[in-house]
């Protein structure tokens, strides 16, 4: 119990490093680009959908094996927008905010029964959702307003059509030329975590402040980042089966986060044109980047930062 609290308050900390420069606040206009065009010339129009009566992990396996940050819920039949699973509703049913009362109260802490409940259980019903015809302009500001990642598109009977991503808005509006730089846009007040940090503690703190990332930091040096995506990787690897003896999710959320930490680190610089951290970030398939400086962190920027700053001109 001693180590568990002691792992709580270092997942808790709120790291400000000002760094040498000034980075006050910065005033984006508020205009949303108006990049005219349909929608589906940017979208993944072949989309891979579950149904409502796939059992949860079946779903969390399928998202892992194809890369997949979040996956539309849809009729067998018709095809119909039901719901959609996103990494965040995982790590929110591992442990971090109310979809884990189907863990803790429907199935006592049992884990195994719980991820073989249907994945209509934890979707996130009624999504938000983007006509066939949108223009990107829309898309952008769904993403700016919502802070939500992905949009499925329907068409007017409600059938999904396509997805469109932040990182699909990304490559349109990363082609315009900013003046901006990474410390313009990035984020200075970071909450970070510890690597000897359990599990439980981050999928709490992500699902409470709504992150999908927390930067890992020892002694005040970055040890890595651990994202929604490694945690729900850790369930659709089924690695989290091999560490159970009872089948209690306390034996696999109480394992320190570093353990889920595997990926090179990529990191950039405050002085970094944003087009530079856009192409870096589309090239490596990441959504965010550490920002160092003097071997210190001192930001994050995002995918989000960047398609604010692009569609702020």
């Amino acid at each position: 119990m001693h180590q568990n609290d002691r792992g709580i308050k270092q997942g808790d900390r709120l790291l400000k490093m000002q760094g040498k420069l000034d980075r006050g606040p910065v005033e984006f206009k508020s205009h949303i680009v108006a990049q005219e065009g349909e929608i589906m010339a940017i979208a993944t129009q072949d989309v891979v959908s579950a149904q409502p009566t796939q059992t949860i992990i079946a779903a969390v396996e399928q998202m892992t094996s194809c890369g997949f940050r979040r996956l539309p819920i849809t009729d067998a039949g018709t095809h119909k927008l039901r719901g959609i699973i996103t990494s965040g509703d995982i790590i929110n049913f591992m442990g971090g905010g109310d979809k884990y009362q189907l863990v803790k109260v429907r199935h006592g802490g049992n884990l195994i029964p719980a991820v073989n409940e249907s994945v209509r259980t934890i979707m996130t019903q009624q999504p938000e959702t983007l006509a066939h015809d949108a223009r990107i302009s829309d898309a952008v500001e769904m993403i700016l307003k919502k802070k939500i990642g992905g949009i499925p598109i329907v068409d007017k009977d409600g059938v999904l059509s396509g997805i469109v991503t932040e990182r699909d808005v990304l490559r349109v509006l990363g082609a315009e030329r900013s003046r901006l730089h990474v410390e313009d846009v990035m984020s200075s007040s970071l909450r970070v975590t510890a690597p000897d940090c359990p599990i439980a503690t981050v999928t709490r703190d992500m699902t409470k402040y709504r992150f999908r990332r927390l930067p890992v930091v020892s002694d005040e040096v970055l040890y890595g980042i651990v994202t929604a995506t490694d945690i729900m990787r850790y369930l659709g690897s089924r690695e989290v089966f091999s560490r159970m003896t009872t089948g209690n999710v306390a034996e696999v959320t109480g394992i320190p986060v570093r353990a889920l930490i595997t990926r090179e680190l990529t990191t950039t610089t405050p002085e970094k044109n944003v087009n530079e951290a856009a192409r870096e970030m589309l090239d490596k398939n990441i959504g965010a980047l550490p920002v160092i400086e003097d071997s210190r962190l001192i930001g994050l920027v995002t995918e989000f930062d960047l398609v604010r700053a692009f569609a702020a001109g």
